[in-house]
């Protein structure tokens, strides 16, 4: 069973979420923040991690930077829904800083299961 670690303040956004992941067979982990996040993968090595941008203590940003130095082959998914910028600028910066899929909230359940299909499907050396 792949394992996916969401990384959202918004406590509706993990549970929706995770209630549509659970549904697809996936084991799903959470944090509120990048702090916890960064401390939930060290201890879980989950398969993908879908962390949002905006929010408290570490961001979304600063979060992709810390894991990609850390664990370069970490799968990331990020969204935003945007902020004081619009969510593309956002999403902009995470692409160029290492995740691999960006998406604007709210997301599409169909892109986003084929893209972690897609991302948890390919191992890494």
């Amino acid at each position: 069973m792949k394992r996916i670690l969401i990384v959202d303040d918004d406590e509706q956004f993990r549970l929706m979420l995770r209630r549509v992941l659970e549904k697809e067979g996936y084991e799903v982990h959470e944090a509120v923040d990048g702090r916890q996040a960064i401390a939930s993968f060290r201890r879980l090595r989950t398969d993908l991690i879908i962390t949002d941008i905006i929010m408290p203590e570490k961001e979304g940003v600063e979060t992709i930077v810390a894991l990609r130095q850390e664990f370069p082959t970490v799968k990331i998914i990020a969204v935003s829904g945007g902020g004081r910028n619009a969510p593309g600028d956002y999403l902009l910066l995470a692409d160029k800083l290492g995740a691999q899929v960006t998406m604007e909230k709210p997301l599409d359940r169909a892109r986003l299961l084929v893209e972690i299909k897609d991302l948890t499907n390919i191992e890494t050396v």
